[in-house]
């Protein structure tokens, strides 16, 4: 769960091209990030819809993934259920799984079904769900200055945020030949046609736009805790920004009523103040409650709401996105791991759709909640945000904060004796679960990606093969594994499962290790060549749902 969507959305733009989105333009704007000829949700309307394989192809494609972890003895039985399957049972069920899909055609056959996978699941959402991103360092001197950075990031978010709320922003598409994103033509030609045949003029030209539905919850958007299953909640109409100091929270303004950035020095001058005034922790640190199992949470909530305190949780909710100031700096890549994944269950309102965290010497990363969306959104945002604040910063490190700014609201909520020990022991339980915890980096320089493509092979089947041959040196056996891959050129796609563990995997990861020796250098070659070959084929039927 928390590497699928970076892996499938790197496979997709491997795969297929590279978006337009992602398409640098020196369109600079003090309130949007671009203006795209094509409106942002343009396609929409004309989307394919993903479509329901042949319940015989799902079941040749399970007993392929189930093979290679089977004995011979094994393998008969299942292919014995499977068939039976195939004949009775699963033929109701896919009967049903159709007739569900004909009646629900404004949507995919998966949508539905995901979110309430998600927001059913009871685990805490922080190291099983919440996915990280870090970004990389500004690269003009001086700019990595804590308020400095975490200005530029804010203004640039919100100017994504504006430019998605007027339909400016680019449309996700990936184009098979790149020349068509940059033609002028292209795009007014696109931009004529009808909502509903849009998609089609796109597909002439070996160009796939991308389902962009995701995106109306990336801004003002919070999973709200409930017994059972959780519910998302967006408001189209706050303004304010989330900031987080030492387990402070604070919120104001950032946009007017029509969508104006407040100034970068206000906003340099609000943070300052913030981080001046959280300049010790809390009593109680309220937010280690959005570590905790769903239904606890779910129950502590709705005893805050009693106590008082739902204008304020309002306040978190509907806020534009968290940002999260944090009192250190991580010296390596595996403290920045431990910052960006949980924080250490501390300064992080891990039910926001995203928070944006920037350490004391301007490191910066996303941490977002997952059951909303997928890599595809989350990456485009973060590639444009981080693009638009270096390339066009709102602030240099000279800038002087705004003068006069009014105070930024602190948010104090009323706690019990009930309330307080809940916080207690959810700081606990995150201890608990942090012991059992271990990151550690392994870098290996030897050759990369450009190498492995120069072999005519594929860079992502070569590393899942690695892994592979890893889990059979360590345990001597070979384990099922996954592997996502966007669905997103699907109206409302999700994700697609790759089980890469097949039998060329086996046969090539023998060679390498249980009977190394026997085989020549040109053979071991051929049987990398034959993984690569069988998993591509893999990615591209996921990719086609």
């Amino acid at each position: 769960m928390l590497w699928e969507c970076a892996v499938s959305c790197r496979q997709y733009w491997r795969n297929v091209g590279q978006p337009e989105g992602i398409v640098s333009e020196q369109d600079t704007d003090h309130h949007f990030v671009h203006r795209s000829t094509i409106p942002t949700m343009h396609f929409q309307p004309s989307l394919p819809r993903l479509p329901i394989p042949k319940l015989e192809d799902t079941i040749s494609r399970y007993l392929a993934a189930q093979k290679p972890l089977l004995n011979d003895e094994q393998y008969r039985l299942t292919v014995k259920i499977a068939t039976e399957f195939g004949k009775g049972e699963g033929k109701i069920i896919h009967h049903d799984l159709l007739e569900h899909d004909r009646i629900n055609n404004h949507t995919s056959y998966i949508s539905g079904p995901w979110y309430d996978m998600y927001l059913s699941a009871r685990d805490s959402i922080v190291f099983n769900y919440n996915p990280f991103i870090s970004l990389n360092p500004d690269p003009k001197p001086g700019y990595n200055d804590q308020v400095v950075r975490a200005t530029n990031l804010v203004v640039s978010s919100l100017k994504f945020l504006n430019t998605l709320k007027n339909d400016y922003l680019r449309p996700d598409i990936y184009y098979v030949n790149r020349k068509w994103g940059q033609s002028k033509m292209f795009k007014h030609f696109i931009r004529a046609l009808p909502s509903n045949l849009s998609w089609y003029g796109a597909y002439l030209v070996n160009a796939y736009p991308l389902d962009m539905s995701q995106y109306k919850s990336l801004f003002n958007s919070t999973r709200i805790p409930n017994l059972s299953k959780d519910t998302l909640f967006t408001s189209e109409f706050a303004r304010h920004l989330l900031v987080m100091r030492n387990g402070h929270l604070y919120v104001f303004e950032v946009l007017d009523p029509f969508g104006n950035i407040l100034h970068p020095s206000e906003i340099q001058a609000h943070l300052a103040q913030i981080i001046f005034d959280a300049d010790r922790l809390p009593k109680f640190e309220l937010s280690y409650l959005t570590t905790e199992e769903r239904n606890t949470w779910a129950n502590v909530r709705q005893q805050l709401v009693q106590n008082g305190n739902e204008e304020n949780l309002k306040k978190i909710d509907s806020s534009v996105f968290c940002l999260c100031l944090d009192d250190a700096s991580p010296q390596d890549e595996i403290e920045l791991t431990h910052c960006f994944l949980h924080g250490y269950g501390f300064n992080r309102w891990f039910d926001k759709s995203f928070s944006m965290i920037v350490t004391s010497d301007g490191n910066a990363g996303i941490n977002f909640e997952h059951s909303w969306g997928d890599g595809v959104a989350i990456l485009r945002f973060v590639n444009e945000v981080y693009r638009d604040s270096t390339e066009h910063p709102a602030l240099v490190p000279e800038s002087s904060p705004a003068l006069f700014v009014p105070a930024s609201d602190k948010l104090e909520f009323n706690l019990n004796n009930s309330i307080t020990s809940a916080i207690n022991a959810a700081h606990m339980k995150f201890n608990e679960t942090l012991k059992r915890f271990t990151v550690k980096a392994f870098r290996y320089e030897k050759y990369g990606k450009e190498y492995i493509v120069n072999k005519n092979l594929s860079p992502d089947a070569v590393f899942q093969l690695a892994c592979q041959m890893a889990v059979y040196h360590q345990f001597g056996k070979f384990l099922p594994s996954y592997e996502a891959c966007s669905t997103a050129a699907f109206k409302h796609g999700r994700t697609e499962t790759i089980r890469p563990t097949s039998m060329y995997t086996v046969k090539c990861t023998k060679a390498f290790i249980a009977e190394r020796g026997k085989h020549s250098i040109q053979d071991k070659r051929n049987m990398i060549e034959e993984c690569s070959m069988y998993h591509r084929r893999l990615q591209l039927e996921a990719t086609l749902g």
